[in-house]
C-alpha cells in the first residue's frame, strides 16, 4: 500500500533517478489499453472521459493503443488549460493520429453514445471536493450506462487514501446524486495499490509502470513535497525549537540552533549554562537564549528545562552537553517526565536506552554511537538497514544512523529509508549539530519519521553545496547558510 503523498513523491524521486515522467505516463496508457482489451473485444465502442491533468494525459496515451477499437476521447476543458507539458504533448499526438477526440466545454453537450467501455480517466488521486461541472455530469452519464467502466488510478470523486467520496454532494432527484462519483467496475492503479481502493465493489489492478525500487527505498527531491509554509500563517505557526546543549562546548547548540532557523523554524531558543551564554548569543542575533545557572547542566535544572520544553513544539537535546555524570542523570531525568517530541543526539544519546518515557523521540547517532547504545551495524546498507529497524523496534522511536549512507527507520514495519546525499568532507565536527537541529525544525511540522528522512536528504545536500566552494575544506559553519536551497525541490 502506498498513500497519494507517498505516490506524489517516489514519482518525482523517479524523476530524479532519470526515468522521465513522460516515459511512466507511456507506461501508464499502456496498462490502461491493456485493461480495456481485457474487458471489449476488438472493434468494441471506448469512451474516455478525460481530464486536463495527468490523469487525462495517460488515457491520451491509452487512446493511441486502442487502434482496433472504435475510441473518442472527450476533453472535459479547453486544450490550452491542459495543465502539464507532458499531457499537451500526448493530446496533440492524438490529433497528428488522427484519433477522434471531442472538446468538451459545457457538460449540456456531452454524449456518451452507447460504449461497450467508459473510462473514467477525469480525475486522479490528490483531488478533493465534491465533482463540479462537467465532471459531475459525466459521471452521471458514465454510471446510467451499461458500459463497463474502468478508473484510471482512482474512480473520480473518490479519495484513494479512504475510500470515501472526495466531497458532499448530491440532492433528492437521483440524477445528482449519480453524478458525486464515477462507480467503476475496474480500477487501474500504478506501482502499488492505494489505501482507499480496497473499500470499492471494484476489480483493482496493479500496473507496474517502471518506477524502479530506489525511488521509494531513497530519499529524493519529491520528499520536500512534504512541506509547505501556508501563506496565511503567523509567526509560531511554523515551529518552535528548543536547543538544549552546551556548557563544555559552546560551537554545537549554537548550530544546531541557527540550522533549525535556517530549516524553517519561526522561533529557536536555546537553553545553556549561563556561563557560556553570551557566548552562544554572540554566533546569531536570531537565537532567544535562555542562561541556567553553574557552568554544566544537572539534575538541579530539570523542573526548569522542563518548564522551557512545553513551551516549544520540539526539543533538541544533546548539542554540546558533555558526559558528566551528572548531566547525563540531567538527561535521564528530563527524558523520564518529558512526554512531548524531541530529537536526541550526541552524549545525550546514551542515557535513551535506560529511560522509560512517554516522548516521541529521533535519536540521530553515528554507528559508534548506535553500538553504543546497544544497536548493531554492518558495512553492507541493506543489512545495516535491517538490524537499525530492529533496534528501532525495540527501542520505540525513530532512529537516523549517520553514515556514508544514513539509514531512517521508526521501527515500524518495512519503513526503512536510505539517504545518500552528502561527502567526505562532512566527517568534520559539528555537521552532525547542523543535522540535529534541521530535523527539529522539520519535526515540529511533520512526523517524526519523515522529518528524519527529509533531515537527513537536505543536510547531505547543504554539505555537498559547500563541497563544491569548498571541497573536503568545509566546515560545519558553511552548512546553515545553504540549507534554505537544500530544501527547494528541484
Amino acid at each position: 500500500m502506498i498513500s497519494t503523498e507517498r505516490m506524489a513523491a517516489v514519482d518525482a524521486n523517479a524523476a530524479a533517478l532519470g526515468v522521465p515522467r513522460k516515459q511512466l505516463m507511456e507506461s501508464s496508457g499502456n496498462a490502461v489499453a491493456r485493461e480495456v482489451r481485457a474487458v471489449a473485444d476488438s472493434g468494441a465502442e471506448v469512451a474516455l472521459l478525460c481530464g486536463r491533468g495527468n490523469n487525462g494525459g495517460d488515457a491520451f496515451v491509452a487512446a493511441r493503443f486502442l487502434s482496433a477499437y472504435d475510441a473518442t476521447v472527450h476533453l472535459l476543458g479547453r486544450p490550452e488549460s491542459i495543465r502539464s507539458d507532458i499531457a499537451r504533448e500526448n493530446w496533440a499526438a492524438l490529433d497528428a493520429a488522427e484519433i477522434p477526440t471531442e472538446t468538451v466545454t459545457d457538460s449540456a453537450d456531452l454524449s456518451l453514445g452507447d460504449p461497450d467501455v467508459v473510462v473514467d480517466a477525469m480525475l486522479g488521486t490528490g483531488v478533493t471536493g465534491a465533482l463540479r461541472e462537467p465532471e459531475r455530469t459525466a459521471a452521471r452519464l458514465a454510471n446510467e450506462s451499461d458500459a463497463t467502466v474502468v478508473a484510471v488510478d482512482v474512480p473520480s470523486g473518490i479519495d484513494a487514501d479512504t475510500g470515501e467520496p472526495t466531497g458532499a454532494g448530491g440532492g433528492s432527484d437521483g440524477r445528482a446524486d449519480a453524478g458525486r462519483r464515477v462507480e467503476a467496475d475496474r480500477v487501474v492503479t500504478f506501482h502499488d495499490e492505494k489505501p482507499g481502493l480496497g473499500a470499492l465493489d471494484a476489480a483493482v489492478t496493479v500496473a507496474d509502470i517502471g518506477i524502479p525500487a530506489a525511488a521509494e527505498r531513497y530519499t529524493g527531491p519529491g520528499d520536500l513535497l512534504a512541506l509547505g509554509r501556508d501563506p496565511d500563517s503567523h509567526k509560531g505557526e511554523n515551529g518552535e525549537v528548543l536547543v538544549v546543549g552546551g556548557g563544555p562546548y559552546t560551537g554545537a547548540p549554537s548550530l544546531a540552533a541557527r540550522a533549525a532557523l535556517r530549516a524553517g523554524a519561526d522561533l529557536v531558543r536555546v537553553a545553556c549554562p549561563e556561563t557560556v551564554a553570551r557566548e552562544v548569543q554572540g554566533y546569531s542575533a536570531d537565537l532567544i537564549v535562555r542562561g541556567l545557572p553553574g557552568g554544566r547542566l544537572g539534575p538541579a535544572h530539570v523542573d526548569r528545562v522542563a518548564e522551557l520544553a512545553a513551551d516549544n513544539d520540539v526539543v533538541v537535546f544533546g548539542p554540546g552537553l558533555g558526559d558528566d555524570d551528572a548531566t547525563l542523570e540531567f538527561v535521564r531525568e528530563f527524558l523520564a517526565g518529558y512526554d512531548g517530541r524531541a530529537v536526541v543526539d550526541a552524549d545525550a544519546l546514551r542515557a535513551v536506552p535506560e529511560v522509560d518515557t512517554d516522548a516521541t523521540l529521533v535519536c540521530t547517532p553515528h554507528q559508534g554511537e548506535l553500538v553504543g547504545m546497544g544497536g548493531e551495524t554492518a558495512a553492507d546498507p541493506d543489512e545495516r538497514a535491517a538490524l537499525v529497524r530492529a533496534f528501532a523496534a525495540d527501542l520505540g522511536h525513530t532512529l537516523l544512523v549517520k553514515g556514508a549512507v544514513d539509514v531512517i527507520s521508526d521501527g515500524d514495519g518495512d519503513a526503512v529509508r536510505l539517504n545518500r546525499t552528502g561527502n567526505p568532507g562532512m566527517t568534520v565536527g559539528g555537521t552532525g549539530d547542523v543535522l540535529a537541529g534541521t530535523v527539529g525544525a522539520l519535526a515540529a511540522v511533520t512526523d517524526p519519521f519523515r522529518a528524519a528522512a527529509i533531515g537527513a536528504y537536505v543536510n547531505g545536500r547543504a554539505g555537498d553545496a559547500a563541497a563544491t566552494a569548498r571541497g573536503n575544506g568545509l566546515v560545519a559553519t558553511d552548512l546553515p547558510d545553504r540549507l534554505p536551497e537544500a530544501m527547494r525541490d528541484e
